[in-house]
């Protein structure tokens, strides 16, 4: 008899080595991208350091920001193991929940400070938040399914994919969240492959409304006079932007108590928690929509740059995994992805700074707010798919 057959017959066991929980975790995390990993740390850590400086006295805020970034954490690590083929399974579902939700908010929602944008489903939610991921989904799988066939016809389609929630949300009224979404949806558009002379049109025609905006703003800003595409509250913002002092302790108070902020804060910045304008309560909103304003007092213009170069490097990384990405749906997808992250980071500095009308509009990773936290978390999965199937493409 031989040895072996002295020992018995040879189990699975004695061949493959069981994983243990440590090679099963670094399974999962294999294939993460590290460069867009490590932007995501060093602005989450910048957040919760501004949290801390302009909030430590705002009750439980610093506590929540934390809790609110791990559960999007969270959210990115099971968003991040769903293949991309998966992702584009259920755009055409979820936009289909979130038109359907926003249609009920038009019927039923519950109206606050004059906006009608939540519905009571045992739990009030707002749904519009969902169309900034669905109205790029959809979009991106439509363009995907028709790859190598476009036609004008089918960019008229896409248009009206993104015109229905896009007018939805306008009308309940959000400017805030209509702007994110509409910049989504024609950032995949673009990226499909809009040509130049569609485009140029309409942005010719904005830049000339601009200027005479700018020229008429004594005229077209005066109480009587009716915008009729706006609401009147959305006309006094404009207004305000173009003459702050028009009302100094009213409407132009939040725009002109940045300013102030902002300037007061030099180079260097007043210091870790030495801000005056933010903690004797002149910036309105310093743990949410102005925390930027409360940025540039206590670390100036210093502090400004460097949270502008980790964004900078978050969008550029974001659209190097589009670049990379191995399929049309993917490379729209992440491509849209990044301009998310752009626009709010663009708006919020924007609007705080003075040269764009002020609306409710979060600065990624800084400000406080867990609806804008669970977006954001949801984007940085599907980015982290995107790149990890690139990975198994290559293998």
């Amino acid at each position: 008899m031989n040895k072996t057959a002295r020992q018995g017959p040879l189990t699975s066991a004695s061949v493959f080595q069981k994983p243990t929980t440590l090679q099963r975790l670094w399974r999962l995390l294999e294939g993460f991208d590290g460069p867009l990993a490590f932007a995501v740390f060093l602005l989450a850590c910048l957040g919760m350091v501004i949290m801390y400086s302009s909030g430590y006295d705002h009750g439980t805020r610093f506590v929540d920001h934390g809790r609110n970034m791990l559960i999007a954490g969270a959210i990115l690590f099971v968003v991040a193991q769903i293949p991309p083929p998966k992702l584009m399974a259920w755009a055409v579902p979820v936009y289909a929940v979130g038109v359907i939700l926003l249609v009920a908010v038009a019927l039923f929602g519950i109206t606050k400070k004059g906006s009608t944008r939540w519905i009571n489903l045992g739990v009030v939610i707002q749904p519009s938040e969902i169309m900034k991921i669905a109205l790029p989904l959809m979009l991106a799988a439509w363009f995907q399914k028709r790859e190598g066939q476009l036609r004008p016809f089918d960019f008229a389609v896409a248009l009206l994919i993104l015109g229905i929630p896009v007018g939805l949300i306008m009308k309940q009224p959000d400017l805030g969240t209509s702007l994110l979404v509409l910049a989504a949806g024609l950032a995949v558009i673009f990226f499909a492959g809009l040509k130049w002379r569609w485009i140029l049109p309409p942005v010719g025609l904005g830049l000339v409304g601009i200027v005479v905006l700018v020229i008429m703003e004594p005229t077209l800003c005066q109480p009587n006079v009716d915008w009729h595409v706006l609401h009147e509250y959305q006309r006094q913002r404009v207004c305000t932007l173009l003459d702050p002092g028009r009302d100094p302790l009213g409407k132009g108070f939040h725009i002109i108590q940045g300013m102030i902020a902002i300037g007061s804060g030099g180079f260097w910045g007043k210091g870790f928690m030495q801000g005056t304008q933010t903690h004797l309560e002149f910036i309105p909103e310093r743990t949410t929509d102005f925390i930027f304003a409360a940025l540039g007092e206590e670390f100036g213009l210093l502090g400004g740059l460097v949270l502008l170069a980790c964004f900078f490097f978050l969008i550029y990384r974001a659209l190097v995994i589009a670049m990379q990405a191995p399929t049309l749906f993917s490379r729209l997808l992440a491509g849209s992805m990044a301009m998310i992250f752009f626009t709010y980071a663009f708006v919020n500095m924007g609007m705080v700074s003075g040269i764009l009308p002020v609306v409710g509009v979060p600065l990624p990773f800084i400000s406080y707010g867990g609806t804008a936290m669970v977006t954001l978390g949801l984007a940085l999965g599907i980015l982290m798919s995107i790149a990890k199937s690139k990975q198994l493409v290559q293998t």
